[in-house]
């Protein structure tokens, strides 16, 4: 409860007020115009949301110091002190009904806008629907910042890491383990399908063929001799070829062929000397040494020798030589679209082995040509030498396996790059490539940010989501009882119209609430659209008073459906303006009934009238009254007697009258003129249908004789002659009806007559 104000400095028409003026339950402020009643209002609001605005923007003009204003209310001590431009506590359960009210929640002028739509809305919640509006939209606004934050985020992300994956994607690639594997197949698999016709073109790798040492059969054919040529007779023929000398052994060789002819043909002579050889020893050892035996012999030496230096040649050897650069070569190509193992080996010492051993073994074949009945033994060097040569045939051997293997990938290659789509491989090739950039370990902290921040979004977003169905079930149950409420208050100030559809909406700039004006029947939507010259609308089917009583009936509307309306300390300044007499004195009775709804009633005006229906209503309440005045050329606050501006006419006449008749006076021709006035005043009450404002006396009475006797009698014949009597005399004293008026003369007896038989008539005590 506000208890009085203390202290008013420096703000508006106040330069300092410094009287302790008393607020009761219901307290009544009359000020006239321009007096400083909207600074008193705008103090007030300001103390309820302890925004400084409503009075900084008072600040007095040419004034030194800041405003400066010290009320005393409910929360204190200490009282509330607004120094500094701030206050030190707020009011928050004070709650205003002033232009500032309507210009914010109901109309501008002759426009209901989106803000005032959107402000409606939560007049209309109040204070528990506020809270979870004011929650749903904290929750937005954590999406807002959510929405930036994950912006941010998703900025720090490398487009270059993530191509053409959106961030989400991105973010979103799995890990995967074999990943430079992977891309490196990729990779290759691309390069494949760009070159398709060398691939298709290209060789597999070629086995290498390092020849076999049959090192035993080497070995038969150095030990075999000739069992039918006894060693003597060998040795005799090779020392008589010998003593011959080079090449004798094939020139005797031919020569025993055809001596061999001659005996055939039955001869028996020498086909060098023509001699007789029948006795001849040496011949016997040729035969035996040339046979068909020995000749086999030595042609199974030399074809040995042949078929190895052949298998072993120098050009076997650059065969081998090339076969190795040639796999080296083709290695190079296929790596490219391939995983294919190094292939290690060392020609240059491939070869050299091979050469050694090659020639140590052509020596001892060539040895045994010359030695064909000696048996030749391989000596430990030489299989030394094969053994080694053996080795580099087992790696050859590993190496082709090895290369078989190859051979199936190029096989798999060459499938893949006949059948490949480029288009496909290069987006597999980069989503490998983002999934590797993914994880690498800043990306990766990057990415984590990222979703961190997306399920905090989820998180907030479901929160809103658990909000906005909590503040639309709220919103089910306030908005029709809204309405109805609305429309009773409507009613009861004889509106000619009322709301209908009165419910909450969406709009981008918030929640708002849309409703109908429904006149003649015909809805007519307020806000929202685009209006067409000539439309209906808010401004032009609702006149000044018409808004008016709708401002005041969404306020009246708000403090009902108020759960703590017992706590609210109301403010209301100027409620009837623009109001017609039906409606004011409605709301005189809205504010009596008020008065047992809420903690306290603050009534500020300019119509005396208004604030002395008040007064004389409230009954059941403490009430104080203030009045704003001026002072010098500023205002004060001070109290303001209402009973005193209650009076009227009629009443100031009425007890003029009666005091003649106790005290008596001096002024007898004032109580003579007030005769007439006084019994009109008492007909106009008692019989207002036949004696409206501006009806005389003498035409009344005429219609009261006419009715005497009848169902529709209003005086009886007595009173009609007592009423003549009275009017006779009253008539005396007022210019329409006696031009010598001012001068008539009066005797206190005869006067104190007539005024006593005319209280007595109008049943006054």
């Amino acid at each position: 409860m506000i208890t009085s104000f203390n202290l008013i400095r420096n703000v508006g028409q106040f330069d300092s007020v410094t009287v302790g003026a008393p607020f009761e339950q219901l307290t009544l402020i009359y000020a006239e115009n321009g007096r400083g009643k909207t600074t008193l209002s705008a103090i007030l609001r300001s103390l309820a949301t302890g925004d400084p605005i409503p009075i900084s923007e008072r600040r007095r003009l040419a004034a030194q110091h800041l405003p400066h204003a010290i009320i005393t209310c409910t929360g204190g001590p200490p009282d509330a002190m607004f120094q500094n431009n701030t206050w030190n506590r707020t009011l928050p359960d004070l709650v205003i009904f002033d232009d500032v009210f309507v210009d914010q929640n109901i109309y501008s002028g002759l426009v209901v806008g989106s803000d005032h739509r959107q402000n409606l809305h939560e007049l209309i919640l109040g204070s528990q629907g506020v809270t979870l509006n004011q929650q749903h939209q904290t929750y937005i606004a954590l999406i807002e910042q959510h929405n930036s934050e994950i912006r941010r985020r998703s900025n720090a992300i490398p487009t270059t890491e993530r191509g053409t994956l959106s961030v989400d994607d991105f973010c979103a690639l799995p890990t995967n383990h074999n990943i430079d594997q992977e891309i490196q197949v990729a990779e290759q698999d691309l390069a494949a399908s760009s070159q398709q016709d060398p691939i298709r073109d290209t060789p597999d790798f070629q086995l290498l063929q390092l020849p076999e040492i049959d090192l035993i059969a080497i070995e038969t054919i150095l030990s075999s001799g000739m069992t039918e040529l006894d060693a003597a007779a060998a040795e005799r023929v090779q020392a008589h070829l010998q003593f011959i000398g080079d090449g004798s052994e094939r020139w005797v060789a031919e020569g025993m062929v055809r001596q061999n002819s001659v005996q055939e043909a039955g001869g028996n002579t020498c086909v060098f000397c023509a001699q007789n050889i029948s006795e001849s020893p040496v011949i016997a050892h040729y035969r035996a040494f040339f046979s068909d035996v020995y000749r086999t012999h030595q042609q199974n030496i030399r074809k040995a020798d042949s078929n190895f230096n052949q298998t072993h040649s120098e050009v076997a050897s650059h065969s081998f030589e090339r076969s190795v650069s040639t796999l080296a070569e083709r290695r190079r190509f296929w790596t490219e679209f391939g995983e294919f193992p190094e292939f290690i080996i060392d020609s240059a010492v491939f070869i050299a082995d091979w050469s050694t051993v090659r020639t140590r073994i052509a020596q001892l074949l060539e040895q045994k040509k010359g030695e064909p009945l000696d048996a030749i033994t391989i000596p430990s060097t030489v299989r030394s030498l094969v053994e080694a040569y053996n080795r580099r045939r087992d790696e050859i051997v590993d190496l082709n396996h090895q290369l078989t293997l190859a051979n199936q990938t190029i096989a798999a290659i060459k499938l893949r790059a006949a059948t490949a789509n480029s288009s496909a491989l290069s987006t597999t090739l980069s989503r490998l490539k983002a999934i590797r950039a993914r994880y690498t370990s800043v990306t990766n902290a990057l990415c984590e940010e990222y979703l961190e921040e997306k399920q905090a979004k989820l998180r907030t977003e479901q929160q809103r989501d658990q909000a906005r169905q909590d503040l639309e079930q709220y919103q089910t149950q306030v908005f029709p009882a809204y309405e109805a409420a609305i429309n009773r208050y409507l009613q009861r100030f004889n509106a000619g119209y009322h709301l209908n559809s009165v419910q909450p909406m969406n709009t981008r700039g918030g929640p708002a609430c849309s409703y109908n004006v429904v006149v003649n029947n015909t809805p007519v939507t307020v806000g929202g659209g685009t209006l067409q010259p000539g439309d209906h609308s808010f401004k032009n089917v609702l006149s000044a008073g018409d808004r008016n009583t709708l401002a005041v009936a969404f306020f009246l509307t708000s403090i009902e459906l108020d759960p703590n309306r017992a706590n609210r300390l109301v403010v209301i300044d100027d409620p009837v303006s623009s109001l017609d007499e039906h409606r004011s004195l409605t709301t005189v009775q809205e504010v009596r009934r008020l008065l047992n709804q809420v903690g306290q009633v603050v009534i500020l005006s300019h119509s005396k009238p208004f604030l002395c229906r008040v007064w004389e209503s409230a009954t059941s309440v403490q009430k104080g009254a203030l009045q704003v005045v001026r002072q010098g050329t500023s205002s004060t606050i001070a109290h303001w007697d209402v009973n005193a501006d209650s009076i009227t006419e009629n009443d100031r006449r009425h007890e003029a009258m009666r005091n003649y008749l106790i005290n008596g006076g001096p002024n007898e021709r004032e109580i003579a003129a007030a005769i007439r006035p006084s019994l009109e005043a008492f007909f106009r009450v008692a019989y207002p249908a036949y004696f409206p404002p501006g009806t005389l006396l003498g035409p009344f009475r005429g219609i009261c004789s006419q009715r005497v006797g009848t169902p529709q009698e209003i005086l009886s014949q007595q009173d009609i002659d007592e009423l003549r009597d009275i009017g006779e005399y009253a008539n005396l004293f007022h210019h329409d009806t006696n031009p010598a008026w001012a001068s008539e003369v009066i005797n206190s007896t005869q006067l104190e007559g007539f005024v006593r038989r005319a209280l007595a008539f109008a049943k006054r005590p």
